[in-house]
């Protein structure tokens, strides 16, 4: 994910609880359901870079049933369109 589209990303996912710091941020967890979403690997293949798939399992459970993957994959995919509208008038 490219610093733009995590600008974009970002506030839409949950605030987190004043708990201990986490181990991984948002920003892997969500690399790492990107990942799995786009090569359609078993969860417990992703690679080793990622956080466990565990981690990445869950939080993909618990964002989707709040909607908040669904809100994600809109947000990006009106901005691609905005961008797409802009370069499809140049020739």
């Amino acid at each position: 994910m490219t610093n733009e589209e995590w600008s974009l990303v970002e506030p839409l996912l949950p605030k987190k609880k004043l708990t201990c710091p986490p181990k991984w941020t948002k920003r892997q967890i969500l690399d790492g359901i990107f990942y799995q979403l786009k090569n359609g690997c078993n969860w417990r293949d992703l690679p080793k870079d990622f956080p466990p798939y565990s981690t990445v399992f869950w939080h993909y459970k618990q964002w989707r049933s709040q909607g908040i993957i669904q809100k994600i994959i809109e947000e990006l995919h009106r901005r691609l369109r905005q961008q797409e509208k802009k370069t499809c008038g140049r020739l």
